[in-house]
């Protein structure tokens, strides 16, 4: 008879580390620091976690479809967004760690009374949200900056930046300036943890996301570029989620390249600078991905207003280069 061995000790228990455990971690690394990030963050980790259940019940409750109001961009306004967007404002501020709340949702910052935050927090509370009836992958985007005045400060000034993934599962992956981490929600303890860590996009790959439904819009640099991916030895194949969050996600663990140019009805680009652009670009940098907005670093931008829109090209450092053979 074949006796198998019992594992040894050193296999019986695998350490499992949780984000508020990572978060805790981290900050005792600094010894000036004082709880308030932390806080901040375990905010922004509960609200996700109250999104995601509600996204998963939104065949069972009614609070998906659209409101019949528009919000300040004048795009649709669904149910599920308003919810997110109460749900992110209401529980980063109760804080008490913010100065300041900006969100793609709302027409104007929200200012904290006391103002004694130490922190400005921009979201994009549900992105990808004309996905909700469908059932398909969205997520939230959030940035974190230190506290000051003038809320219009350039990307590279940003203290932490991330986004909460809403898809068969849910996962929450960040950067606080040095390392890329994701977390995985366990559903059966309610707490997300490590799963992913030091994330690093691959230097190149095979996959580009873009509507191309612009095509005709679009410039002739732009077309010879696309033009020769598709005749490479090797083509390139297209992914597009009509979800950034999704495609970004997608892009940092496969590689490749994120493209949203300006085209001929929107020369100024459509995604925001500050909800948008500067977070995930952030966090594509930091896991050794490029991005690239009319040939310059979207970080080193001074933003013009909160809601600047500018076009954007991210992902795999080999992949951003290529682009910029045909772009410039």
């Amino acid at each position: 008879m074949l006796l198998i061995p019992p594992p040894s000790q050193k296999n019986m228990y695998n350490k499992v580390i949780t984000l508020t455990e990572f978060i805790l971690k981290e900050e005792r690394k600094f010894k000036k620091a004082t709880g308030s990030f932390t806080l901040l963050l375990t905010q922004i980790e509960n609200a996700s976690k109250i999104i995601a259940s509600h996204i998963k019940k939104t065949g069972l409750v009614d609070i998906i479809g659209r409101t019949g109001s528009k919000n300040v961009y004048q795009e649709d306004v669904q149910k599920l967004d308003e919810f997110s967007n109460a749900l992110f404002v209401d529980m980063i501020t109760e804080s008490g760690q913010t100065y300041a709340v900006c969100s793609e949702e709302l027409e104007k910052p929200v200012f904290v009374k006391k103002n004694s935050g130490k922190y400005s927090v921009f979201l994009d509370p549900l992105d990808g949200s004309s996905n909700i009836d469908s059932g398909i992958t969205m997520g939230s985007i959030f940035s974190i900056y230190h506290k000051s005045t003038n809320l219009q400060q350039p990307g590279e000034k940003q203290v932490s930046a991330g986004y909460i993934l809403y898809g068969p599962s849910v996962m929450f992956v960040y950067t606080a300036g040095a390392r890329v981490n994701g977390f995985t929600l366990d559903p059966s303890i309610g707490a997300f943890i490590l799963s992913h860590p030091n994330i690093q996009i691959p230097s190149k790959g095979r996959f580009y996301t873009l509507n191309e439904g612009y095509w005709e819009l679009y410039d002739q640099p732009l077309k010879n570029y696309l033009s020769s991916l598709k005749k490479a030895s090797k083509p390139y194949k297209t992914r597009y989620a009509a979800s950034m969050v999704a495609d970004i996600h997608r892009i940092l663990f496969q590689g490749g390249i994120f493209l949203y140019p300006s085209n001929k009805k929107k020369p100024q680009g459509k995604l925001r600078l500050m909800y948008e652009v500067n977070p995930l670009s952030f966090l594509v940098k930091k896991a050794g991905g490029l991005a690239i907005t009319n040939g310059r670093d979207p970080l080193k931008i001074k933003p013009l207003s909160l809601n600047q829109r500018v076009p954007i090209v991210l992902g795999s450092r080999k992949e951003v280069k290529k682009y910029l053979q045909f772009a410039c």
